[in-house]
């Protein structure tokens, strides 16, 4: 019983911090490294993370720059930014690519409010799932007479209280989100 409890919660938290990855890339007002976790510089034939070629650095809350360890890397880096449909523009002066981040109009900020929701959805749909899975192991275990009817509901509620306090901690996080994006 307590360890299809602890499984459930384990999962559960591992579908929380995917959530919390996935909703940092969502783009804000203000410039964040963040949005670039997904874009790939072709490396010498290998798909590297921009993080892991260059220095990436957020001077000015508009303003993002990339240095690259190597000279050579600034045009693949542009190339990966630019195929990456981020709505950004890179430029360089032959040392370092400079980005800056414009200021979302109200329709692109109600777009990415609206991402934010469907990502948490996702998430919480993800928990739900986890819920389920345990709580069939959970009925299985008690037809097969492993546990009695009152462990099993004790159980239930157990794995009901956990599966409530990840979708407040989701809501919790779209809402932030939210606040973050509309606020700027």
């Amino acid at each position: 019983m307590e360890a299809h409890i602890k499984d459930a919660k384990k999962r559960m938290d591992q579908a929380l911090s995917k959530f919390a990855g996935d909703l940092a890339k969502v783009r804000t007002g203000r410039a964040s490294l963040n949005i670039f976790d997904g874009v790939h510089v072709d490396y010498y034939g290998t798909p590297t993370p921009i993080s892991q070629v260059a220095g990436l650095a957020n001077p000015e809350p508009s303003l993002i720059t990339i240095q690259p360890w190597e000279a050579s890397l600034i045009g693949e880096i542009e190339k990966a930014i630019m195929a990456a449909n981020l709505g950004l523009t890179p430029g360089n002066d032959g040392t370092v690519i400079r980005i800056n981040v414009p200021q979302l109009t109200e329709e692109r900020r109600k777009e990415y409010a609206k991402q934010a929701h469907a990502l948490g959805e996702n998430a919480k749909t993800a928990v739900r799932n986890v819920r389920r899975d345990a709580n069939d192991a959970l009925k299985k275990l008690e037809k097969s007479k492993e546990i009695s009817q009152d462990q099993m509901h004790d159980s239930l509620n157990q794995v009901q209280k956990v599966t409530d306090d990840e979708v407040n901690k989701i809501d919790e996080l779209v809402k932030d989100k939210e606040t973050e994006i509309m606020s700027f």
